[in-house]
């Protein structure tokens, strides 16, 4: 992983902590989470509070997650809000932690600067054991503490308040007084400064977990969808009546669902042909060809050249194999009639010529789904499905894994929006892209 550090594929735009009192702050929540406090001066910590060199000290990067559930956070400030999230189990972590920015600003930016907020994301379950307690997730609850115990100082102080308006003679009470006064000095004038968070409780919608090799839950009014390994506990038993389930090897049911329930967008000239989407998919496919032909071969420094040229050496590898000439053969459709017929495609290959429909509010998700299914194009896998292209990573050659991160580096990381706007339509800021 040296590599990918290096070139901040991973752990890439984290915060440094290095101010003694927000580490004593950070340490503060570790006790309070039952952990030991970290020995380390400066660390980094990404939206949640997770630290992959705290992660290191204590031997455990599952620190903040346990159980897989449950997800504990430490805010330090309110720039965390624009981290990444660099470790968690479910693809709505960052997006639950936007909502409790969102709707708790003033409340963070008080506490923050004389506190800590750490806590929990509470769901309704303790572990899970099969897809039964994943679909349970229907909201999830913020349970927020601090580490000088401002909060408590706060609502403290508030009953105090209401009390010395509604007491005939609180204002004669000189204990109450003096702890108002004591409690004022640390918390300042809470009418002015909203020390409670407002809103707490999130709905937990469609949702990607890391159980049981990844899980993918759908929800729409009346449905919902489990897409996921057969062999998971609970499979087509959890539910039935209400629960649709699909083999994560079913891409002809997987392409069913997606384009009748309005989340695929299916290949039409209007935007492949500007996006580039099937050349970046046809090349991908060579490069993995490529990997998997000699695995060792050094692809540093070759050029359009070299690669022509090892192509009409294996062309009956290239046809054997398919997925290139199928490609190429469905750019040759397309520019002749503007449409692809995916009724005469393999069922295994229509869902590489396809993408989430751009303003489909579950955009995110439904590509960390097609990326899955398509793991040799490593840019998408990166992009949407960084669990995936970490674990597939780790069964690259030295040389290939040299190729991938000199790839990631000279399409992506120059200009993230451009390439995700260009190849996938997408627009704006995604916090773990």
């Amino acid at each position: 992983m040296k590599r990918l550090v290096d070139n901040e594929l991973i752990y890439g735009r984290l915060l440094p902590v290095a101010e003694p009192h927000l580490v004593a702050r950070y340490n503060k929540a570790l006790r309070a989470f039952g952990l030991r406090e970290t020995r380390l001066e400066e660390f980094r910590i990404d939206m949640t509070g997770f630290s992959p060199e705290i992660a290191e000290e204590l031997g455990d990067v599952q620190y903040l997650d346990p159980n897989g559930v449950n997800r504990r956070f430490v805010v330090l400030t309110p720039g965390q809000e624009n981290l990444p999230v660099v470790h968690t189990q479910f693809s709505n972590t960052a997006g639950l932690m936007h909502q409790f920015f969102d709707n708790n600003r003033r409340a963070v930016h008080a506490v923050t600067i004389k506190d800590a907020l750490f806590g929990e994301i509470e769901e309704p379950i303790d572990v899970v054991t099969g897809v039964e307690d994943l679909l349970q997730i229907e909201e999830i609850r913020f349970r927020v503490m601090s580490a000088e115990n401002m909060l408590g100082k706060a609502t403290e102080l508030r009953s105090l308040v209401d009390r010395l308006k509604t007491s005939r003679d609180g204002w004669r009470d000189d204990a109450m007084l003096t702890r108002m006064v004591e409690l004022a000095r640390e918390t300042g004038d809470i009418r002015q400064n909203a020390l409670v968070p407002d809103k707490l409780v999130f709905a937990h919608k469609s949702f990607w977990a890391n159980h049981f090799g990844g899980v993918f839950v759908f929800r729409d009014d009346r449905s919902t969808t489990v897409i996921c390994d057969s062999h998971a506990p609970g499979f087509r038993r959890s539910r039935p009546w209400e629960v649709s389930y699909i083999d994560i090897a079913d891409h002809a049911r997987i392409f069913d669902f997606l384009s009748k329930s309005g989340r695929l967008q299916l290949p039409r000239a209007s935007w492949v042909e500007p996006s580039g989407f099937f050349a970046h998919r046809a090349e991908m496919a060579v490069d993995d060809l490529i990997r998997r032909a000699d695995p060792s071969v050094d692809l540093a420094g070759t050029d359009r050249i070299w690669l022509q040229t090892w192509m009409h050496r294996n062309a009956a590898l290239l046809a054997e194999e398919g997925t290139y000439p199928f490609l190429q053969e469905a750019m040759r459709e397309l520019s002749a009639t503007g449409q692809v017929k995916m009724r005469e495609v393999r069922n295994d290959r229509k869902l590489m010529l396809c993408r989430a429909i751009p303003d489909h509010p579950e955009q995110w998700l439904i590509n960390r789904l097609l990326a899955r299914l398509a793991p040799f194009d490593f840019v998408s896998r990166f992009i949407f499905d960084k669990h995936g292209f970490y674990e597939t990573y780790e069964g690259y050659s030295e040389s290939f894994r040299a190729h991938v991160v000199d790839v990631l580096g000279t399409t992506y990381l120059n200009n993230k929006a451009a390439l995700r706007a260009r190849l996938y339509g997408l627009e704006g800021y995604q916090d773990d892209a």
